[in-house]
């Protein structure tokens, strides 16, 4: 039987043939696709440190914050949620310096099949992460642009054709049909292009760049079973959580007796145990 005990963050992820998944526990990785078709056993042991400065908290926000921390740092604002909201440059961002560090940087807007087609955006060093976190099956980047502001501008624009949401319960109960992302890229390029060319009348050709010559990227996710119902886990009511892991895919473990969040638990102290 393999333990590991600390404080959990969401699980590390790697592309290959099937996403490689690992446990992540303070300093400890536990590699988790051997784990598929054994019983494990995930206890939350009562404590919750914040993910930024480990205070002990009563209560997570935001996947792991303190409540001072939620409202103080920047990767908390709700323009986080919301970039097309951005304050940066009208000199009122929490942290000039995160901001400048993750919001001024080169961003990616993409299409993904999750649980159907729809669009994000994410920091150019955050692909394919994101996507395997998504649980999408694939992703095809659309454009890059200098600034997280101006990849939310271009998400709000692209978001009145197709949806910016996964319905994760959808998504978990297997995989969807192939979507020719390239037809569709193509056809939001004409349905868009009024707002693209503002967007870059506004910040300039080079700060949006639609791209015209994309790949896509297909994610296989490690699962024997989907569960034809999906019922959630609650750690905070049901401290003990047990049952045959069955699947990995997003952020969720799909056990035989329902799945569970692992990024919802950010900070919380848990035991993983694996028989």
């Amino acid at each position: 039987m393999t333990t590991v005990t600390g404080n959990v963050r969401k699980m590390a992820t790697t592309l290959a043939d099937t996403v490689s998944y690992e446990w992540c526990a303070d300093d400890q990785r536990v590699p988790l696709n051997d784990a598929l078709g054994h019983a494990i056993t995930i206890e939350f042991l009562g404590t919750i440190n914040c993910v930024h400065c480990r205070r002990v908290t009563k209560k997570s926000f935001n996947q792991g914050y303190c409540y001072p921390c939620f409202q103080r740092l920047a990767q908390c604002d709700s323009c986080i949620v919301k970039p097309e909201k951005c304050h940066f440059d009208q000199g009122t961002c929490r942290e000039p310096d995160w901001g400048q560090q993750h919001c001024n940087i080169e961003h990616v807007v993409y299409l993904a099949n999750t649980s159907s087609a729809k669009v994000g955006i994410t920091r150019g060093t955050q692909v394919p992460t994101r996507w395997m976190d998504q649980g999408a099956t694939q992703a095809r980047p659309i454009a890059r642009v200098q600034t997280r502001q101006q990849s939310g501008l271009l998400e709000v624009a692209i978001g009145e054709h197709i949806s910016d949401k996964t319905a994760w319960q959808t998504m978990l109960k297997g995989n969807g049909e192939p979507i020719d992302l390239a037809q569709l890229q193509a056809q939001l390029a004409t349905q868009c292009r009024d707002a693209i060319d503002g967007l870059q009348s506004r910040f300039g050709l080079n700060a949006i760049q639609w791209l015209e010559q994309s790949d896509d990227v297909y994610i296989n996710y490690p699962v024997l079973n989907w569960p034809t119902k999906v019922k959630a886990h609650n750690l905070d009511k049901t401290p003990v959580v047990e049952g045959t892991l069955m699947g990995i895919k997003g952020q969720y473990l799909m056990l035989d007796t329902g799945v569970i969040n692992i990024r919802k638990y950010g900070g919380y102290q848990l035991a993983l145990s694996i028989r």
